[in-house]
């Protein structure tokens, strides 16, 4: 999905991605009060930890990739 907001999804869900989004270019902005906006669009503290776990998880391994010289698939666009 290249570009979430623009997808027929859910508010909640246009929520959960805009806190994993956030928390993948800003992680140091994150705060309580994201988690307070999750849970107010319905999103259980499960989720929300789930979220936290592949946004991490992802972060993590593209910059491993990115550090050691992984090529793209060829499936995938170049980079900017």
């Amino acid at each position: 999905m290249e570009n979430y907001r623009a997808a027929s999804l859910s508010e909640p869900e246009v929520a959960l991605l805009a806190y994993a989004e956030k928390l993948t270019a800003a992680p140091a902005s994150v705060g309580q009060r994201d988690v307070d906006a999750l849970r107010a669009a319905g999103w259980s503290d499960r989720a929300i930890s789930d979220t936290i776990q592949v946004v991490a998880y992802f972060n993590y391994i593209n910059r491993v990739a990115e550090g050691v010289g992984v090529d793209l698939e060829p499936e995938m666009r170049p980079r900017p």
